[in-house]
């Protein structure tokens, strides 16, 4: 028996849960799809409901407005990858490593998940990467939060940056580099592919490149090594008693 991965949203992003139906997760599907070909600017229910093979009436019985839709999809995106994270890191022991592994998640390319066979997820993170800011640079944005529909990226950059704390407990601004982790991981991979200029990175590099410069970011803002001479401190200790 397949096992489909279901992420619960705010109720408040849509009027109907587009993931109780099929053709919710039609309307899903094609939004990506269409977002992906024509940009955000240009994407209306009207298209979308011509991709999605129904009426634009339709669409709208599901969210109220495509800026909805757009939240809806992003913050289903950074659910997506704490999910990923929380899977990734289980099992891990050390707090490096965690970051590390943070690191390589937000940084490496994106695969599809078969859990979820109506989420494209390499047009999503595309997606995510050029229009995502446009879910909270407007002018309702304290309104939006009020209703927690930034959650989903909070908890995500909240358990990064448990991680950072975890790993040098006396650095001081956890949460701003888990936020600069993610950033720096989607402008260098956009520079990459589409302001060179803007980068020591080319667009057929390899993400383990980014990731490498992003680790030495890092580790130096945080003082690698600082967790092993925590550890070595513990035993010396341990040995004395």
């Amino acid at each position: 028996m397949e096992h489909y991965l279901t992420i619960r949203m705010n109720d408040k992003l849509f009027l109907r849960n587009p993931e109780e139906s099929e053709l919710g997760r039609k309307i899903i599907h094609h939004s990506i799809l269409l977002i992906h070909e024509i940009g955000f600017e240009a994407f209306t229910f009207r298209k979308l409901a011509q991709a999605s093979g129904t009426t634009e009436a339709s669409v709208y019985r599901y969210f109220e407005n495509k800026h909805r839709l757009l939240l809806y999809l992003v913050d289903w995106y950074w659910s997506w990858q704490e999910y990923r994270l929380i899977f990734h890191t289980q099992n891990v022991t050390t707090c490096e490593k965690k970051v590390r592994k943070a690191i390589e998640l937000m940084a490496a390319r994106v695969d599809d998940d078969a859990s979820t066979p109506h989420i494209p997820e390499p047009m999503l993170h595309d997606i995510v990467i050029r229009e995502g800011a446009k879910a909270w640079l407007t002018r309702h944005v304290e309104k939006d939060n009020s209703d927690q529909l930034f959650k989903p990226y909070k908890d995500l950059c909240a358990r990064i940056a448990s991680f950072i704390s975890s790993y040098a407990p006396d650095y001081g601004y956890p949460h701003s580099l888990a936020t600069t982790i993610i950033e720096m991981a989607h402008s260098q991979n956009y520079y990459a592919q589409h302001l060179p200029a803007l980068t020591d990175f080319e667009e057929d590099d390899k993400p383990a490149q980014v990731i490498a410069f992003i680790e030495d970011f890092v580790f130096a803002a945080l003082g690698y090594g600082r967790q092993e001479e925590a550890d070595m401190a513990i035993a010396q200790v341990a040995v004395k008693a």
